[in-house]
């Protein structure tokens, strides 16, 4: 991995990622919102920042232009198709081999196995629907945009994140295919660590086409269960 893209630079998640990227000694394009380009004044002169709304197609292609790979936070904001048309323009423009990666929370599922308690099923749609009527978020597009990674055959991951946390890093999370599996019971993961998962799956070819559900690999269920280093 030479150059990356990282879509959504300047949030907590993609300043981490940026930190991560630069230790590897990788180029750096960060692409965030035109307000929000001072947050990343601490790296902007070890990066090229690429202001704009990241589900606009003509500024990720020239984000995305001859990356390696490409890091993507799909954040569900308004009810303008925010992740989605991110999601559609990483797939449309990043070059043919390029890697790509992108975040999201549990309540994305790739083949329906994946369990989830009552406790958080009633609070998502609680929530959802409270988003969607504050024109908040809109949590529907967040699916409909993963739906469009698992249908490409692009050489994507969908990292699937529990309750994030910050604090030092605590390693690289562990992770399985499917939320309910004993291994990810304690749904919390350092928000660095998040972001180290992702900056190391760029060079993981067992993760493509794979969306990991994670957890710290210090977590009280990632210690009680076996080969936590691996999916499960």
């Amino acid at each position: 991995m030479k150059k990356v893209c990282i879509v959504g630079a300047s949030g907590k998640l993609g300043q981490y990622m940026v930190r991560h990227a630069l230790d590897r000694g990788w180029e750096v394009v960060g692409v965030c919102r035109e307000q929000s380009v001072s947050k990343l004044d601490a790296y902007k002169d070890r990066i090229t920042i690429v202001p704009g709304a990241t589900n606009d197609s003509a500024v990720i292609k020239q984000a995305v232009a001859g990356c390696d790979g490409v890091l993507t936070v799909l954040v569900p904001w308004g009810l303008q198709q925010y992740s989605s048309g991110t999601a559609q323009a990483v797939l449309d423009h990043a070059e043919p081999d390029a890697r790509l990666i992108f975040s999201c929370g549990w309540h994305i599922t790739r083949d329906g196995k994946d369990s989830y308690s009552l406790g958080f099923r009633m609070m998502l749609k609680v929530f959802g629907a409270m988003a969607r009527l504050t024109r908040f978020a809109d949590l529907d597009d967040q699916v409909e945009a993963c739906r469009r990674v698992f249908a490409s055959d692009r050489r994507w991951t969908v990292v699937r994140g529990s309750d994030l946390e910050e604090g030092d890093s605590e390693g690289l999370p562990v992770w399985s295919r499917h939320v309910g599996d004993p291994i990810l019971e304690s749904n919390k993961t350092r928000r660095i660590d998040f972001a180290l998962f992702m900056v190391t799956a760029l060079e993981n070819d067992e993760l493509v086409q794979e969306a990991p559900a994670i957890v710290s690999c210090k977590s009280a269920s990632a210690l009680k269960h076996t080969n936590p280093a691996g999916p499960h």
